[in-house]
């Protein structure tokens, strides 16, 4: 199936969603499970967080997506409640550490396969440089680029401007451009 196939599936759904279909619904949580999961931990770097994250997000999705005005803006509209849930849980976050502070010292640690849910293990180097990138670029960046979403799209989903969103995605094309061209010509030195 391809991408604009995918959409219409997933627009088709979201209307039978809407419509109080509750399979519909089930699989429409099948299809975007693993996708909003990797945008939830995108956003928190944490991987048990971004499941609750997403779990939260999923209740939030069934209870509104008969107000979706829209059924194919649906994973516009997923997006977004992931991202609204993922800055509860970084603001919670931030409280809990601001009151331990020994544990405000110490950077998160990545969790174990934590670049598998970005991308494939076969480019190291890609998955370090989006791991370098900022959160805000790095949910641009994956949502433009792993997700097939439009700029509007992005925009709706993490609730900024078009422009913010435009301006993400320049920026972080130049880190990763550099850090790649950087991994690469390291690469060619030991070789």
């Amino acid at each position: 199936m391809n991408r604009r196939e995918d959409r219409i599936l997933d627009e088709f759904l979201a209307a039978s969603a809407q419509a109080g279909d509750r399979a519909a619904l089930s699989a429409l949580a099948r299809r975007f499970e693993r996708r909003l999961l990797a945008h939830a931990f995108r956003l928190v770097g944490d991987a048990e967080a971004a499941r609750d994250v997403a779990q939260e997000a999923w209740l939030d999705i069934a209870r509104g997506v008969r107000r979706l005005d829209d059924s194919a803006a649906f994973p516009a509209f997923a997006f977004r409640i992931v991202t609204r849930r993922a800055a509860d849980w970084v603001r919670r976050a931030r409280k809990t550490r601001a009151g331990v502070a020994a544990f405000a010292a110490e950077p998160a640690a990545p969790a174990a396969g934590a670049e598998s849910m970005e991308v494939m293990a076969t480019r190291p180097a890609l998955a370090a440089a989006l791991a370098a990138l900022p959160t805000e670029q790095r949910a641009a960046i994956a949502l433009f680029y792993l997700e097939d979403l439009s700029v509007a799209e992005i925009a709706a989903a993490l609730c900024v401007p078009a422009g913010t969103v435009k301006t993400r995605l320049m920026a972080a094309r130049e880190k990763l451009k550099t850090a790649l061209g950087a991994a690469k010509e390291k690469e060619h030195e030991q070789a």
